[in-house]
């Protein structure tokens, strides 16, 4: 509906392209933190809630080369890290065109 606010408020849903998939716990506010900056962004994301699961926790983590605490996001792929990480690069604006490489 306010769709033409999104280049003004630095939102552009239309050019996310990437694979997005986020490994979280319910009550982790840092799981918070980084699906509310993928939402501003318009991602939609695969969410992966591993809350007491202790096998998808060790699946997380071989994928995260040993990271195990939540939350951890891959974009197309690609190990991105946690929450902080996630706001690193989009303060560097390396985020964005991580965001806009379609999935190979």
């Amino acid at each position: 509906m306010l769709d033409f606010l999104n280049p003004i408020l630095g939102r552009n849903p239309d050019r996310i392209k990437a694979n997005v998939e986020i490994y979280t716990w319910a009550s982790c506010p840092f799981c918070i933190r980084a699906k509310l900056l993928l939402w501003w962004k318009g991602v939609k994301y695969l969410e992966y809630k591993i809350d007491g699961d202790a096998e998808a926790r060790d699946r997380m983590a071989d994928r995260a080369k040993g990271g195990r605490t939540v939350p951890q996001i891959f974009i197309n792929n690609q190990h991105v890290g946690g929450c902080d990480r996630l706001y690193q690069l989009d303060g560097k604006g390396q985020l964005d065109p991580l965001l806009a490489k379609p999935a190979s």
